[in-house]
């Protein structure tokens, strides 16, 4: 009774604030979001309180986000707060500069975070889960002649770092200012995944020890790559770029792409970006390796049925000649909607589909929220194309507006929740659904 009390002097103190939400903060301004409400997780309630403010000054962001979960009983629950990175995660980021500009750094939870043209890293996400968040950095730098893109997955323990170095040798010359060949740029990528698990293919699960054994294990799993993209098109509303990627899995196989990338800026107020894709796939590869499920397909343990699976096991069963088609589209309608949608389909594999959508419709005057996010991979057919299950991610939220600073809505979460063996070790995920209906506030600012 007293926690339901404390939400609800809460929402009454919030109706003073305004704003929008998940919006990041355009330079000089901020928000200061907070909520209460209930959430079912895995059919059990809870009660949450959450804090979500972001800031943005000149170049720099931080962003913090802080969710307290209770129970029935009024207990803060465990998985919020197990770990040291738990209380590191707070700080949801820090950032300078934006994506795509001569320099970008960005330290805390990296989301759908892309290297290159997308062949090796594409979408990564190493926060995956609720339950499990971690501390990631991405550092870019653009020289103009030259220039680097980076990552690191996870602070807490050994995970996936990839950079990739780029030049634009004719920029070097005198021929740098002919129109299109000027821009040529050749570019070199090595990612690697330093994590125990990254290569295990074979093993069994000790019951004495609570602890899974390997037998055999590749080590850290190393991607290298080379590619050449060429502007055909450059200016401030339209690129268009032709790319080629060649890439060689350590100890596996290789494979390339070829393809065709296409942004439009509609004097900023319609943005659309979009990528068509040849894929050539070698026995034993799989393009864009570290992708938005890469954390959870990594390595599974059924501690039950004593078996496992890992995705250095899927990759070494590829057979070949599995070529296909991958594409993407972002429409961005500034101040309306944004839609994204991403699929990939090879030629003879059955369960090759991979698909990502996203979609925003929360217009900043008008009085109705929508919000949903979906990815699933190995889809075999349309039947399969939204079946919930441990291959699926699927967030919704649908709301309204009854003032322009409150929203109320209902959030639907079908996500993961962490595995652990006696040892506290994560040894791998399982479906949780999470229901809650929801009451915050958005507060925005100038500096």
């Amino acid at each position: 009774m007293k926690i339901t009390t404390i939400l609800f002097l809460i929402i009454l103190y919030v109706q003073s604030l305004l704003g929008q939400i998940y919006k990041e903060p355009k330079p000089d301004e901020g928000f200061f979001t907070g909520g209460a409400g209930l959430i079912w997780i895995d059919g059990q309630p809870h009660y949450r309180i959450s804090f979500r403010p972001e800031v943005s000054f000149s170049n720099f962001g931080v962003g913090l986000d802080l969710n307290l979960d209770f129970d029935s009983q009024g207990k803060l629950r465990n998985e919020n707060f197990n770990e040291f990175t738990d209380y590191l995660s707070i700080i949801r980021y820090v950032r300078y500069g934006y994506k795509n500009d001569p320099v970008f750094i960005k330290l805390g939870a990296l989301d759908y975070y892309t290297l290159g043209h997308g062949t090796i890293i594409n979408y990564y996400n190493n926060s995956p889960t609720f339950d499990a968040r971690r501390i990631g950095l991405v550092a870019d730098v653009d020289f103009g002649n030259l220039g680097f893109e980076s990552i690191y997955g996870n602070f807490a323990q050994a995970g996936l770092f990839g950079i990739r170095g780029y030049v634009r040798p004719l920029k070097f010359t005198e021929a740098g200012n002919i129109p299109i060949i000027g821009n040529l740029e050749l570019g070199a990528t090595y990612a690697t995944d330093f994590d125990k698990n990254a290569t295990v293919l074979a093993g069994n699960y000790d019951s004495q020890k609570g602890e899974f054994v390997k037998t055999e294990d590749k080590g850290a799993l190393s991607i290298f790559g080379f590619d050449i993209g060429l502007p055909v098109v450059k200016s401030g509303f339209t690129t268009l770029l032709l790319y080629f990627d060649y890439n060689k899995i350590s100890n596996f196989g290789s494979g390339m792409a070829s393809g065709v990338k296409l942004d439009l800026n509609g004097l900023g107020l319609v943005e659309l970006s979009a990528k068509l894709e040849r894929r050539f796939n070698q026995d034993k590869y799989i393009p864009s390796y570290f992708n938005s499920f890469y954390e959870i397909e990594r390595f599974k343990l059924d501690t039950v049925n004593n078996n496992f699976s890992s995705k250095a096991l899927a990759l070494q069963n590829v057979g070949n000649d599995l070529n296909g088609f991958y594409g993407d589209l972002l429409v961005r309608v500034l101040g309306l909607f944004d839609i994204y949608g991403a699929y990939q389909r090879l030629d003879k594999e059955p369960k090759s589909g991979i698909l990502n959508l996203r979609t925003d419709v929360s217009p900043k005057d008008g009085s109705i929220v929508l919000r949903a996010g979906y990815d699933k991979v190995n889809i075999q057919d349309e039947k399969d194309l939204f079946k919930l299950d441990d291959r699926s991610y699927l967030f919704t939220e649908f709301g309204y507006k009854p003032l322009p600073y409150l929203i109320v809505s209902i959030v639907y979460n079908w996500t993961f929740t962490p595995e652990r063996d006696s040892n506290d070790n994560i040894t791998g995920y399982k479906p949780q659904k999470r229901i809650e209906p929801r009451i915050y506030f958005v507060y925005p600012f100038n500096l």
